[in-house]
């Protein structure tokens, strides 16, 4: 029997898409991301995928049951390396700003209105 001080939690936030190719270009070709695996119930259903990053993982579906405008807080290191790695990918503008509070931050918005905010503590 497990006790109460034995299990943990794991949270995988989902963000609604509609376009599964803007998806593929933004998450796996822009941002790098795996995709660990894809679902559908028949050819012509809506995708459930799941994609990962160096420990981040996200829920990508087209199922008009989830919603957008999701915001995800994502904690990281080195945000001046993976601000660098996207400016060599694109020609988006990603800013990474000094915050009030002694963290670096920069704000992704996905093509569907989803926001990753990536924030690295200055302090440590």
């Amino acid at each position: 029997m497990m006790r109460e001080d034995q299990y943990e939690f794991k949270g995988i936030p989902t963000f609604r898409i509609n376009d599964y190719r803007k998806a593929i270009e933004f998450y796996i070709d822009l941002l790098g991301f795996d995709i660990d695996w894809e679902h559908r119930f028949g050819p012509t259903e809506p995708v459930y995928m799941q994609i990962s990053k160096k420990g981040l993982v996200l829920h990508l579906t087209e199922n008009e049951r989830f919603q957008t405008g999701v915001i995800v807080f994502v904690e990281t290191q080195a945000i001046d390396v993976f601000q660098k790695e996207l400016t060599r990918k694109s020609t988006l503008k990603f800013e990474v700003l000094e915050t009030n509070w002694e963290t670096k931050q920069m704000e992704i918005e996905d093509p569907f209105g989803n926001m990753l905010r990536f924030n690295e503590n200055t302090l440590e």
